[in-house]
Formats: C-alpha cells, sequence, structure tokens
C-alpha cells in the first residue's frame, strides 16, 4: 500500500511539475535573469501552500504512513552556512536548468541524460556525507 501512495504522488507530481512548466530549461533560465515572474509564482505557491498543508496536518492531528504524528521544528538560521549552500544549490540548478525534484520528471519524460545528473547529484550527496563532520557549520 505504502509504495502505491508514493507513486501515485511521484506521478501526481510530475504531471504538476510538465504542465505548470517547472521543468522548462527556457523558464528556469528565464527567472535566473529575472525576466519572467512565472517560476516564482510556482515557488511561492507550493511555500504557501506547503505551510498550510503542514499547519493543517499538525492542527488535526494527521498521522504519517510510519503511523506518528506530523511534527515540524524549524532548523535554526545559519547565515554563512545557508548562503553558501544556497549558492551552491542555485548555480547547478542555473547550469542544468533542474533541482533535484524536476531531475526526476526530466528523466520519466524520457530526457536520458538526466541519468548522468542525478548520478552526479547522488555523489555530491554522498561526498558530503563523508566530509561533513570536518567542514566548518
Amino acid at each position: 500500500m505504502r509504495l502505491i501512495s508514493y507513486f501515485t504522488v511521484g506521478i501526481l507530481f510530475g504531471i504538476v511539475m510538465t504542465k505548470s512548466e517547472a521543468i522548462s530549461w527556457f523558464r528556469i533560465h528565464e527567472m535566473f535573469r529575472f525576466e519572467s515572474f512565472h517560476m516564482y509564482g510556482i515557488i511561492g505557491t507550493a511555500v504557501v501552500l506547503g505551510a498550510v498543508i503542514i499547519w493543517a496536518m499538525k492542527r488535526f492531528k494527521v498521522k504519517t504512513l510510519r503511523d506518528t504524528f506530523v511534527d515540524y521544528t524549524p532548523m535554526k538560521l545559519s547565515v554563512p552556512r545557508h548562503l553558501i549552500a544556497g549558492s551552491i544549490f542555485g548555480l547547478g540548478w542555473a547550469i542544468m536548468g533542474a533541482c533535484p525534484g524536476p531531475m526526476f520528471v526530466m528523466l520519466g519524460h524520457g530526457f536520458g541524460i538526466f541519468a548522468l545528473v542525478l548520478l552526479g547529484a547522488t555523489l555530491g550527496t554522498f561526498t558530503y556525507g563523508v566530509i561533513k563532520d570536518k567542514l566548518i557549520h
């Protein structure tokens, strides 16, 4: 049952990303050149909708698939850490034209090169996990 839930959410996510043009290289570069509000509108809508959904899930004591209550504790803001991490993430997003979620959608659309992009993202995440204790946080 859990696998079907994940599969369904993934399909819906792919449809929303495709129909909203959030996987469009043109739209992403248009955003980074500050030429259009389109992507900022999508991101803003996702942030507001996510906040409302998390609030409602906490308010109405919704349980997760693991039978625990939904809980969220904000991370403490660390300006240098988040500025550097956000810059690296944004640079990768601008160069590749996709952030982590839409990478899977692009692969599903048949753009095989995104298998290499996903491999790079996975190796980068793994590398961070290996060296994180040696970094200044």
